[in-house]
């Protein structure tokens, strides 16, 4: 495991640890993710700029692009999944750390992370049923999508959003996006978003905040 430099600081991240694991922050205001997975073209630009920005080696990928493909012909079908930490409402993660590494913002929800509180333990990373916690082997810590606070604070949206050439994916407040009630040229007037998609873990594990614009064929029971 990776030895910690500045105790200090790892007993106050500890401390406040202890105050949030059972106590799940409720947020001013909860921002979250919509992907349209019907108008996603698959070209991993959001997965190109989000490396970019985090400065990631080989391996490590916040954000995900999935590609699901079915059907024997003539009725074949295919469809993008995009997603990367879900900055749930209940997150594994965090309770999951033993250093406090992790918390939730209590302003907009995001689920952060301090790599430099990391010992390499890699909890959070078998905690998240979707995959958000990353090995970064150079470095033998776990990062995360931290939903590029630096450039929500500035004003500006992550990077992965701004990237997007289709505009499939935005962030906003989840439970507007939830009832397309947000402007954002992800979803269409008539369109129905959907909190879950085939082979997307159950969101009453965690209560994501994200919601799906899904393929026909990606469709779940609600």
């Amino acid at each position: 495991m990776k030895k910690i430099k500045d105790r200090a600081a790892l007993k106050a991240a500890i401390k406040r640890r202890k105050k949030t694991v059972y106590e799940p922050v409720k947020p001013a205001k909860q921002l979250g993710f919509v992907h349209n997975n019907v108008d996603c073209i698959g070209c991993r630009a959001c997965e190109i700029a989000c490396k970019d920005k985090n400065g990631l080696p080989a391996g490590p990928r916040f954000r995900r692009v999935q590609y699901v493909e079915g059907g024997t012909y003539p009725d074949v079908f295919a469809y993008k999944v995009n997603i990367s930490c879900n900055h749930c409402a209940e997150p594994a993660c965090l309770p999951a750390c033993p250093t406090g590494a992790i918390w939730k913002r209590a302003d907009n929800g995001v689920v952060d992370i301090d790599s430099t509180l990391c010992i390499g333990c890699r909890r959070c990373e078998a905690t998240c049923p979707y995959g958000a916690p990353q090995w970064d082997p150079e470095a033998e810590v776990v990062k995360k999508c931290n939903l590029c606070i630096d450039e929500l604070e500035a004003g500006r949206l992550p990077y992965c959003v701004m990237a997007c050439m289709m505009r499939v994916l935005d962030v906003g407040p989840i439970d507007l996006l939830r009832l397309n009630q947000y402007e954002t040229k992800a979803i269409a007037a008539h369109e129905e978003p959907v909190r879950a998609v085939k082979n997307f873990a159950n969101p009453e594990l965690t209560n994501p905040s994200i919601v799906f614009v899904p393929h026909s064929k990606g469709r779940v029971d609600k």
